[in-house]
């Protein structure tokens, strides 16, 4: 017989608060697991798909760690070095493309940026605190990444734990899935399934698609000879997990820099805009399809809610588990609604007489 509702609800209610406790108590420490259990749960297919070909377990998660450990260490060399410096460089200019655009305003609309001029005065402002804070932003923000992650116990830490999480993960599931309760076997293993499609949608899909038109812008607007590529296509691609804004914010971002760096030259102008607008067909025609399908997504609202929300609360852990949180709250709201959608609550006596008729 099945515990009473009140009950269940009790032993999830501490749960909940367990969890929430280990999360605000064991923040920093517990930081290269979650780390490392993302990455393992991200590489798990591919895992499998090597499993399927031919390898051992062992032998697929050696072949894994093996190619991932290269690529880190070509990001680390090359990539993450040019990402810096272009980003200083990008907040050193802010000043003089401001003052480009004033000369330019002047020009064109001198009765809008006079002397006394409210716009001339938002320019000067807005280019003197770029390059002020983006400075400290850029070196805050480096700074207090090393200082939480406490960076050598993490590069040892995280490969370990991916890799044994990697290589016990089928297990791992297993010995869970024999440990659920009996009588509620079958729904949480439905539910369970829901919040994996969801996770695999979004975190496996869109941070693939995320990384695909990073490299691709980036890699576009240097050919292309843009001043700044290599950074704007990496903020670009960084918040394409936000429908249409990671193209608006990159697109507008390249194209105000196209435009000091290649004024006059309308041609180039129009390649730098013309790799957003092939970056928006190729997203939305051939590789979110692909890597995403139909599977149910976060809807970006709710995305952007659970991330401030876990990352003011439990700082840069809470926006690690926020993903994955927001994704058991969405399918176990939709569960919710479906039971009561199907409760006499919902139907009432009327729909009950229907059936009955």
């Amino acid at each position: 017989m099945a515990l009473p509702v009140r009950q269940q609800a009790t032993y999830w209610g501490i749960a909940t608060a367990l969890f929430l406790a280990i999360l605000w108590g064991l923040g920093n420490v517990i930081l290269p697991f979650l780390v490392g259990g993302a990455i393992a749960y991200f590489l798990d297919p591919i895992a499998d798909r090597l499993e399927r070909a031919g390898l051992s377990r062992t032998a697929a998660t050696a072949t894994i760690s093996v190619v991932a450990l290269l690529a880190f260490t070509l990001m680390a060399l090359l990539i993450i070095p040019m990402l810096v410096r272009q980003l200083i460089q990008l907040v050193n200019a802010a000043p003089t493309i401001f003052g480009e655009l004033q000369d330019f305003l002047t020009q064109k609309f001198p009765q809008i940026v006079d002397e006394n001029s409210v716009v001339r005065d938002t320019l000067i402002t807005l280019g003197k605190t770029i390059q002020a804070r983006g400075g400290e932003l850029a070196s805050g923000l480096l700074s207090s990444a090393m200082s939480v992650i406490n960076f050598v116990v993490f590069i040892v830490v995280v490969p370990v734990v991916a890799f044994y999480l990697l290589l016990d993960w089928d297990h791992m599931v297993a010995r869970i899935d024999a440990a659920l309760p009996l009588d509620h076997r079958d729904r949480i293993r439905a539910i369970a399934i829901d919040i994996n499609q969801v996770l695999a949608g979004f975190v496996r899909g869109q941070v693939s698609v995320c990384l695909i038109l990073g490299t691709f812008y980036s890699v576009a607007l240097m050919a292309a000879g843009l001043q700044f590529g290599l950074i704007v296509g990496a903020i670009a691609g960084v918040i394409t997990f936000i429908p249409y804004v990671g193209a608006l914010i990159g697109g507008a971002l390249a194209i105000g820099l196209a435009l000091f760096q290649f004024w006059g030259d309308w041609m180039q102008i129009g390649i730098v805009a013309g790799i957003f607008a092939v970056g928006q067909f190729l997203e939305g025609n051939i590789i979110t399809p692909r890597l995403v399908g139909k599977s149910v997504g976060l809807h970006p609202v709710w995305l952007l809610f659970a991330l401030s929300a876990f990352g003011t609360l439990f700082g840069f852990v809470g926006m690690l588990v926020a993903v994955p949180v927001a994704a058991a709250i969405g399918v176990l709201a939709r569960f919710g609604i479906g039971q009561y959608l199907s409760s006499r609550l919902y139907r009432g006596l009327t729909a009950l007489n229907q059936d009955d008729g």
